[in-house]
């Protein structure tokens, strides 16, 4: 099974039998990245008289009852409701095509005077290719620790607020990565990669999101490719999300 897109005057083709999920799976307990000390997911079996939502306990079913914070336990995929006071701006909403273009990005960090790492604009400019509808950045070194690393109160990577406008100017829909967020940890309110790459100052772009918290294999390199972005049907802000990527040749 295959489909065809075009990018810049080109056609290319995507395999769908070979998806790259670049999502986290999400576990019980502690064992998934954690940030903004969000409470660990939990799966609860229900139990009602007689029933108890579990074969392994003699039930007949299993009938769990699961608790996530979505910005903080895994990947997520978030739009402008995030940082708006618009009741109405849920992503299930803003979100209603689940099929882009998109260019996969490695970039180390960049240590600043003050200690912090950020992802900085010079490195992203010098790889970014226009025309494509979602950026996914990737960090390095990248690690499997990045599957269940504990974030808060860390003051882990952040992005250049100058990336969110490039974007934001190149009307790039999607952003990606792999970090807890685009933002600074603890950055007074100030949200500038968010704010910027919303265009929340203007023209809102409602149509936009940003989804965080992704890993990205290292067997999957930098490059084109077809994303899937997927989602649940939650009238929220945020939900918990499955990026998946295809790859692609040109037709």
């Amino acid at each position: 099974m295959k489909a065809s897109f075009i990018i810049n005057a080109k056609v290319y083709e995507a395999d769908l039998t070979n998806p790259l999920d670049i999502s986290i799976p999400l576990n019980a307990g502690s064992d998934n990245p954690n940030c903004y000390y969000a409470a660990p997911v939990n799966f609860e079996t229900i139990r009602s008289g007689d029933f108890i939502g579990s074969v392994a306990l003699g039930g007949s079913v299993n009938y769990q009852s699961i608790s996530i914070t979505p910005h903080g336990n895994g990947t997520h995929t978030e739009c402008f409701g995030h940082i708006s006071s618009d009741q109405g701006a849920t992503l299930n909403k803003c979100l209603k095509r689940y099929h882009f273009s998109a260019q996969v990005i490695t970039l180390p960090p960049t240590q600043k005077p003050n200690g912090d790492l950020v992802i900085s604009f010079e490195d992203f400019q010098a790889v970014f290719q226009e025309g494509i509808e979602a950026i996914i950045i990737r960090t390095s070194p990248n690690t499997i620790e990045k599957l269940h690393r504990q974030y808060s109160g860390t003051n882990p990577c952040y992005m250049d607020s100058r990336i969110a406008e490039l974007l934001c100017q190149k009307d790039v829909k999607h952003l990606l990565i792999d970090l807890p967020s685009v933002d600074r940890e603890v950055d007074g309110g100030e949200l500038k990669s968010h704010r910027a790459f919303w265009n929340m100052n203007g023209n809102i772009r409602k149509d936009c999101t940003i989804t965080e918290l992704i890993y990205v294999n290292n067997d999957i390199q930098d490059g084109l490719y077809l994303l899937n972005l997927q989602i649940t049907s939650l009238e929220a802000d945020a939900s918990p999300s499955k990026p998946v990527l295809f790859k692609v040749k040109e037709y």
